[in-house]
């Protein structure tokens, strides 16, 4: 599990800025805008599911 917990802050920041601008130059700008919302959106759900936080007690 912490091998995901550090790999997944890591993957969006390498995917998010591949992603985006391919999709603007070989589809067009309104898929790269939707692929930047949905791709921020996921990646968002990821590291908040993915999360460890300190226990209350």
């Amino acid at each position: 599990m912490k091998a995901v917990v550090a790999l997944t802050p890591m993957a969006g920041a390498a995917v998010l800025p591949i992603v985006v601008p391919l999709l603007m130059v070989k589809v067009s700008i309104g898929a790269g805008v939707l692929a930047a919302v949905v791709v921020s959106c996921l990646w968002f759900t990821g590291m908040l599911l993915t999360s460890e936080l300190p226990e209350h007690g």
